[in-house]
């Protein structure tokens, strides 16, 4: 069995605290080395098991590494001494870091967590490529403007290096068996798909794209919402859009951002597959002959069937799937969320000058979104 080392860059919720405390929600400066760390449990017991797609796996990346038997978690990078010791006591691993440059240099990681804030992830992501990184996972969101995006995919598929960011619910195997099943034509040519919003921090539409957006009307954005300070720095304020919009595709596919819409809805010529919200699983429709006529009726969905909680194990699963050669791609990978990270910022654009059509791909590379103050 080919054996990987692995190391954490960043022990927030997504490197570490998932797993060891319930989320708090106290707004803090994201630069502040001392921001507050929630009372955490070391040994608290966390379910594995060998079968994706059911429930009870690891949220965090830290948990996830350790869970797979052929990855060595041997390293973890952070500023706050209190998470260095609790992730110390936790797996035993001794080789800790307040300076992640320093790590990446000298453990000579084949995987690597960049779950650090937004702003953190585009230049340490290409430092792991630098230093040699085989595979990478990221916490959401993936960058802040399309410059970094840009640059964490290039380097990546320069370097033949798999890119996941982001433990969110396209990464979960259900959403593999909806693409086969499109793709088998299962409910016909696809005709339109249908999210809530773009969603560069969580997306599900762009993993069913074959082809690469062509332009965008949007309307009714928001001004920055919330607690927001300097732009790409404040601890808190998101400016994510949040109108609705039409992003059409080269091959003419139509992709509707309604708020209010389901989860995810592809809808073809001869049925639809639909994933309402998180808390549900996929529902398949198709178009049945009956003593009326045609309906479209639904069927029974083959397993696997979207469960939640879809922790991080999932995209660690994709990059390793892509290093070992069972995969092409992970599901939600660096460039299918720069996809959307554009998108987005396009209906920005488009709302912002009345809902004018908006071509892609944006020639500003410089543009970005705000988040909120714990990304």
């Amino acid at each position: 069995m080919q054996r990987y080392r692995a190391g954490v860059i960043g022990l927030g919720w997504m490197g570490m605290l998932y797993d060891m405390a319930t989320r708090i929600g106290d707004f803090f400066n994201i630069d502040d080395i001392d921001r507050p760390t929630p009372n955490l449990d070391v040994h608290r017991k966390i379910y594995h098991h060998a079968h994706p797609g059911k429930e009870g796996l690891p949220s965090s990346y830290a948990e996830a590494f350790w869970d797979r038997p052929e990855v060595d978690l041997v390293a973890a990078a952070d500023r706050d001494e209190k998470r260095l010791q609790a992730f110390q006591e936790r797996y035993n691993i001794t080789a800790l870091y307040t300076d992640a440059t320093e790590m990446l240099s000298r453990e000579k990681l084949d995987l690597v967590a960049v779950a650090t804030n937004v702003k953190g992830r585009a230049d340490l992501t290409c430092l792991a490529v630098e230093n040699g990184a085989k595979g990478i996972v990221t916490a959401k969101p993936m960058a802040h403007t399309l410059e970094e995006a840009d640059r964490m995919v290039k380097a990546c598929a320069d370097a033949r290096v798999p890119l996941n960011c982001g433990a969110i619910s396209t990464t979960h195997p259900s959403f593999a068996k909806a693409k086969e099943l499109i793709d088998g034509g299962a409910i016909g040519n696809v005709l339109s798909i249908e999210a809530p919003r773009p969603g560069a921090q969580h997306q599900s539409w762009s993993y069913f794209l074959d082809s690469s957006p062509a332009w965008v009307i949007g309307i009714g954005d928001q001004q920055r919402r919330g607690n927001g300070t300097d732009e790409f720095n404040g601890p808190g304020g998101s400016d994510e859009f949040a109108g609705q919009g039409l992003m059409v595709t080269h091959d003419e596919i139509a992709v509707y951002f309604r708020p209010g819409a389901p989860h995810l809805r592809v809808t073809g010529t001869t049925g639809e597959i639909v994933i309402p919200t998180m808390a549900t699983g996929f529902k398949l429709w198709q178009d049945i002959e009956t003593a009326s006529g045609i309906s479209r009726i639904e069927v029974p969905w083959p397993d696997p069937q979207f469960v939640g909680p879809y922790g991080a194990i999932y995209g660690l699963a994709d990059v390793i799937d892509c290093m070992e050669g069972r995969l092409d791609e992970p599901k939600n990978s660096g460039r299918r969320v720069a996809i959307a990270l554009e998108v987005e910022l396009a209906l920005k654009q488009s709302s912002a000058q009345g809902g004018a059509r908006v071509d892609l791909p944006l020639v500003d590379r410089s543009l970005g979104l705000n988040y909120d103050w714990f990304r």
